[in-house]
């Protein structure tokens, strides 16, 4: 009841959680069709992906201002480009221009995750509850139903451009229910505090990891899938399939889980838990194996992100909240986009199977990131490590 009463409270950024979930699931089951469609190899394909990064950096300057620009109309905005936006890369077939249209993808999904992650937090300071890891959880939902539904549409030998369209044509016909009034908090008379850089930087940190994590298994999982272990164009799409699944699940329970225990605490256990799933998916022999692999990673990595989002919307005064949180997410959602390209490298040098294991390492890496944000004393009512 729990989980459903926070997503009644939060609907409208729900929705717009699960239109981001949709592309990218999309987007994910169709990396191997894409990838061939361009003809270039791993690392190259890699280097395509930061293509995204361009539009990511923009948005991070550019979201607090036209959220103060579009506000109550900003999710309906931003649904509609990304929805236009993802029309693009599917049908190109010159590398570069690929690239191009990324960047344009990355700047539409950026704008929309920073003003959807800043609707989300003021709801939780209004309701004095946490709401973050419901939201994501749509996300997850969203994105595995999509590429359960590219496994079906690739069986059948359809191309990537329509796929997206007919998910365009859907999402946008939510954008009427995504109005949301904007309450804009001015700072208290005589604050004097300084800017908080050093919750954005951690908290950006520990959602950056958790993103490049889940960015990995999204964007190579059915390559692993496909050409490590010998499945077909079905078994390739369930791997990334199975990741949204299980976050869904991660998250569902992780909104339960964050009213009962302190958020650093959450973040250390998951992050060990996510990344005996990579090591898993790494050394698997089957597709079955690797799908469990995927699983464990992906209740893992489900609740870090959405925590660290939740931490610096409550250790920042409320007028900082949406600027501190566009910083935190662009740092963060910067990890879908750098992380494919890394993976890219890695693969080409030295084989997918050691590059899952390399993400192994960076799950590892949030551990000591939680311990330090919990050394940061709170201005809102973050629940820290005592």
């Amino acid at each position: 009841m729990s989980v459903l009463n926070a997503l009644s409270v939060s609907r409208r950024p729900a929705a717009a959680f699960v239109v981001v979930g949709v592309f990218w699931g999309c987007f994910a089951a169709h990396v191997p069709v894409i990838k061939a469609q361009l003809g270039v190899n791993d690392a190259v394909f890699g280097l395509l992906l930061l293509g995204s990064a361009t539009g990511l950096v923009s948005a991070m300057w550019l979201a607090p201002r036209a959220d103060r620009v579009l506000g109550g109309r900003g999710m309906q905005v931003g649904v509609v480009f990304l929805s236009l936006a993802w029309l693009l890369p599917g049908w190109m077939t010159l590398p570069l221009l690929f690239a191009a249209t990324m960047a344009l993808v990355g700047l539409a999904s950026g704008l929309l995750d920073v003003v959807m992650n800043a609707r989300v937090s003021e709801l939780e300071a209004k309701h004095d509850r946490p709401l973050m890891n419901a939201n994501h959880a749509m996300f997850s939902v969203a994105y595995a139903a999509a590429a359960i539904v590219v496994s079906v549409t690739r069986e059948m030998g359809l191309p990537p451009t329509p796929v997206f369209a007919a998910f365009s044509v859907l999402c946008i016909l939510m954008v009427p229910f995504m109005r949301m009034d904007v309450t804009y908090v001015a700072a208290e008379d005589g604050y004097a505090g300084r800017y908080p850089l050093w919750p954005i930087v951690l908290c950006g940190a520990i959602v950056l990891v958790a993103f490049m994590s889940e960015a990995t298994v999204e964007a190579w999982s059915a390559l692993h899938v496909e050409r490590t272990l010998g499945g077909g164009a079905a078994e390739g799409a369930l791997g990334p399939a199975m990741l949204g699944l299980t976050m869904a699940v991660g998250r569902f329970s992780g909104q339960a889980i964050a009213e009962r225990y302190r958020e650093v605490v959450v973040v250390v256990t998951a992050s060990l838990i996510s990344a005996s799933g990579a090591v898993i998916a790494a050394v698997a022999p089957t597709p079955v194996i690797a799908y469990l692999g995927f699983g464990i990673l992906g209740l893992g990595v489900s609740v870090i992100g959405p925590m660290g989002l939740a931490l610096v919307g409550k250790l920042v005064a409320p007028h900082l909240r949406t600027e501190a949180i566009s910083r935190v997410a662009v740092i963060g959602f910067s990890g879908f986009f750098f992380a494919p390209m890394l993976m890219g490298l890695m693969s080409e040098a030295f084989g997918l199977r050691v590059a899952f294991a390399a993400v192994a390492l960076l799950l590892i890496s949030a551990v000591p990131l939680a311990m330090a944000v919990s050394r940061l004393a709170p201005t809102g009512r973050a629940k820290m490590a005592a």
